[in-house]
């Protein structure tokens, strides 16, 4: 086995270098081999454009571009920006233990969600969020928001919101989780599929690499991801389309098994769709597709498409 460190591809946001310097420091204690961190800017970070215009996959091509060509080893990503047709030459050998799927708001005045007024502006960059706030029928006034973690607090703070909501995950991994003045229901809010959770992704024809990650794969959490990403593969929705999903894994008569929690949106929330099934962990896959099969025959297609007056 080579002795050099290997090479470590992240984007070069705080939160992109905190989740890779997680990963880089499990390899560290779990192999014993270094690893170096190489930063590398996706066409996601050069742009301020709302998130929902950008694509899927935007924050991952170059990091993806960088393991074809053998510029870096292997490269972590947040889980819900990969697009869900698999890269060719590239496999996600390890998803290492989720931390928290859910959403959380940051209010002024430590308000919660039932304490905020009609009216009050939250900001958001994400499309599956505006219609989940939407839905609620509390009048709320979704607004834009994109930048960092830390740049969209600093912009709460600076009073432009009365609210935003982020993923939990990522305020915990900056150590900021405890600024969060609720971390929402998934009744309320529920996450986008594979929220919280990341992927170790290397080429395909590295065996060697491939079983040294695989010391770092949470079974749980690829179950539970496994479906929630195929029921949006299913829906053939990208990362910014109104999907939410949340499989969550409890031991059941036989064993462990999978709860998988789906939905579907109208933009603005005047339609929406919320269905469940279990399944067993082997059958992760399939529990996504039929809850995805679920939801079109109740309507979900056209829920997509379709516009619906909130406030008739």
């Amino acid at each position: 086995m080579s002795t050099n460190p290997l090479r470590l591809g992240t984007r070069g946001s705080a939160l992109a270098m905190a989740q890779s310097g997680t990963v880089a420091q499990a390899v560290r204690d779990r192999t014993g081999r270094d690893v170096e961190l190489v930063e590398i800017v996706t066409p996601g970070d050069r742009s301020s454009a709302p998130i929902q215009t950008l694509g899927v996959g935007v924050f991952v091509s170059a990091l993806r571009d960088a393991l074809l060509a053998k510029e870096i080893d292997f490269a972590v990503h947040s889980y819900k920006d990969l697009p869900t047709a698999p890269a060719d030459g590239l496999v996600v050998a390890a998803i290492p233990p989720r931390h928290d799927p859910r959403d959380a708001l940051v209010a002024r005045d430590g308000l919660t969600l039932n304490e905020l007024p009609a009216g009050a502006r939250i900001g958001t960059g994400a499309l599956r969020r505006i219609a989940q706030l939407n839905a609620l029928g509390r009048h709320f006034e979704p607004l834009p928001l994109r930048g960092n973690v830390d740049t969209r607090l600093r912009k709460l703070a600076e009073g432009e919101y009365d609210a935003i909501v982020l993923a939990h995950a990522g305020m915990a991994r900056l150590g900021r989780g405890g600024e969060a003045t609720e971390v929402l229901d998934p009744l309320l809010m529920l996450p986008a599929p594979a929220q919280g959770a990341l992927a170790v992704e290397c080429r395909e024809d590295d065996a060697e690499l491939r079983d040294l990650l695989a010391a770092l794969d949470d079974e749980y959490t690829r179950a539970a991801v496994t479906a929630e990403r195929a029921l949006l593969a299913e829906l053939e929705a990208g990362c910014s389309a109104p999907i939410a999903a949340l499989a969550e894994v409890a031991e059941g008569d036989d064993g462990p098994e999978i709860y998988l929690r789906g939905a579907v949106f109208s933009p603005d929330g005047g339609f929406a769709l919320r269905l469940s099934r279990t399944g067993t962990l082997a059958d992760a896959a399939e529990v996504g597709r039929a809850l995805a099969r679920d939801l079109r025959e109740e309507g979900a297609d056209n829920a997509l498409g379709v516009q619906h007056d909130p406030h008739p």
